[in-house]
């Protein structure tokens, strides 16, 4: 019996952050994808990570490059989210995406923006995790967007107690 139906539902249990990562190749083509498999790994060095399918158009652009910036979104940036995740479109047409750390394509009202350079890649089956070692990182206090059983959401905020 396949265990993958039930890892598949249950994986979609656990909430997780929503990011889009950028980067520009040699020739200055911008690229992105959207990825919820998306972490903190390290605190000195500051690294994170972010998992990436073999077979995704972006998989040579991101294992290959120098840098790669980190957008987590807002609660607000859902279409960027399903946008950066279809194939077969041009991802940066809505015109959304600014130079920002690095010159990075990025989302200004992104939650958070991480500058990184290109740590290591390792393998994680059908996917590459793709290390990065945090240069810059920029926060903007919107709230996460968060995706928990296929769907965005947003945090619940308790109001602070003093």
């Amino acid at each position: 019996m396949s265990v993958l139906p039930e890892f598949f539902n249950a994986m979609a249990t656990v909430p997780s952050p929503v990011a889009v990562a950028t980067t520009v190749d040699a020739s200055g083509r911008r690229w992105g994808f959207t990825g919820s498999s998306f972490t903190s790994l390290s605190a000195d060095p500051p690294l994170i990570l972010i998992c990436l399918g073999k077979g995704a158009s972006t998989h040579a652009a991101f294992t290959t490059c120098d840098r790669f910036l980190v957008n987590v979104l807002s609660a607000g940036q859902a279409e960027v989210a399903r946008r950066f995740a279809t194939s077969g479109i041009d991802r940066f047409a809505a015109g959304d995406m600014s130079p920002c750390e690095s010159q990075l394509p990025g989302l200004p009202e992104a939650t958070a923006r991480l500058s990184c350079t290109l740590y290591c890649v390792m393998d994680g089956g059908d996917h590459s995790i793709v290390v990065g070692r945090v240069e810059q990182a920029t926060l903007t206090g919107e709230a996460p967007l968060v995706s928990c059983n296929r769907s965005f959401t947003r945090i619940a905020q308790e109001p602070s107690v003093v």
